[in-house]
């Protein structure tokens, strides 16, 4: 039998966002016969991380392919899930595992935007504002600019691809960075849009997701000059369930081709400087009866915030 997919997540407050984490399970498990898959999330909502590992030990596998289910290389993968990781390996002992990498940016995400894009019949000319989450990880929030810059490239009007002549793809965010969705409207505005999608950069359903639209709603009505609709998140999808299965043969191959040039946990960026090669702990969830949350002091293994394989 393969090595169990652990498919994990962030966590959620919102029901709509772990019902589409728990389809986006069962559907992998569908997908890869002979290969038990499980998820779990680190913080917020159940099933908590612990108890889908707890399951696959008490099966008898000892050697897991951990996909974060994350889109972007922040905190959340170089850190707070491997941190959530090393608990479980002390609470567990003979278990290791492999670690995936990010999901994004990828083709196969682009395609999917591509579609969601494609669902609100945005039209010629149409400007786009690609929504994501925000960090307090530059390179992060830096991955999202590359993500609304490829998506442009093909699609905008006098490049290669015209069928879509996209006018412009802008990165906005809704959390922690600039800028934001009523600044990324603007921008588009002033450069002359008349028709913008907002394209939420997210996988599932959730606070954040719904944020983003009620902040487009809001400038939309104060703005009736522009046409503004607002696209679904990527959801639980066969294009998405493909994406993580290359993410979890590429971990058993041990084959993980992330960019550390720009980590902050490995290189002095100006400002961040404080991160380098800090020790990562484990989030608090609620249903985790051991867990502390943050304070813990487990380090992951490398002692500088960012692992690679496990």
């Amino acid at each position: 039998m393969n090595a169990p997919l652990l498919l994990v997540g962030h966590g959620t407050r919102s029901a709509d966002g772990v019902a589409d984490f728990g389809r986006f399970v069962r559907r992998l498990a569908l997908v890869m016969t002979g290969t038990p898959v499980a998820g779990g999330f680190i913080e917020l909502s159940r099933p908590p991380l612990t108890e889908a590992v707890a399951g696959l030990y008490a099966d008898g596998h000892r050697r897991l392919a951990a996909v974060p289910l994350v889109l972007v290389g922040a905190g959340h993968g170089k850190g707070d899930i491997p941190g959530a990781m090393a608990r479980e390996l002390v609470r567990h002992p003979g278990l290791s595992y492999a670690y995936g990498r990010p999901l994004g940016p990828h083709p196969a995400l682009l395609a999917l935007l591509e579609e969601r894009l494609d669902a609100v019949r945005p039209g010629p000319g149409t400007a786009v504002l690609l929504v994501g989450r925000g960090s307090t990880d530059p390179d992060a929030n830096a991955e999202v600019h590359k993500v609304a810059r490829l998506f442009w490239e093909g699609r905008g009007a006098g490049g290669p691809g015209e069928g879509q002549g996209l006018s412009a793809v802008e990165p906005a965010f809704i959390s922690l960075a600039r800028p934001s969705v009523p600044e990324g409207l603007e921008r588009l505005r002033r450069l002359g849009a008349e028709r913008i999608v907002v394209l939420p950069y997210f996988l599932f359903s959730g606070v954040l997701p719904d944020r983003v639209v009620s902040e487009a709603d809001a400038w939309s009505a104060s703005h009736p000059d522009v046409d503004v609709r607002c696209a679904e998140v990527i959801g639980d999808c066969d294009g998405l369930a493909d994406l993580v299965l290359e993410r979890y043969r590429e971990a058993l191959r041990g084959d993980i081709r992330m960019n550390c040039d720009t980590c902050v946990y490995r290189i002095a960026m100006p400002g961040f400087e404080d991160k380098v090669g800090a020790p990562q702990t484990p989030h608090h969830h609620p249903d985790d009866p051991a867990g502390t949350g943050h304070g813990h002091g487990l380090d992951h293994g490398h002692g500088h915030g960012h692992v690679h394989a496990r």
